[in-house]
């Protein structure tokens, strides 16, 4: 699959982006979830759309971040962030 083909996958899956400095790009999808918390996917891909590294942040229902999971290319589980 060429350059443009996968590009076009993401940009259909995933509903913002970002293009980065070094020729790849951050795309990102927001999921609400219950009591007004929100989940928000982030891929970032390298200049020939492959991924380098994929995470979910979860935000409570005021907004703020209070966890990260990076999913790709480890999986190192839920990370709580510390408020203050």
């Amino acid at each position: 699959m060429n350059i443009q083909n996968k590009r076009q996958i993401n940009e259909k899956k995933f509903a913002e982006w970002e293009d980065l400095p070094n020729g790849g790009r951050r795309y990102y999808l927001e999921v609400k979830g219950r009591h007004d918390w929100k989940a928000r996917y982030v891929k970032e891909v390298d200049a020939n759309e492959e991924t380098i590294r994929f995470f979910q942040e979860v935000y409570d229902e005021k907004g703020i971040l209070i966890e990260i999971h990076e999913k790709f290319p480890v999986d190192k589980g839920h990370k709580k962030i510390k408020e203050g």
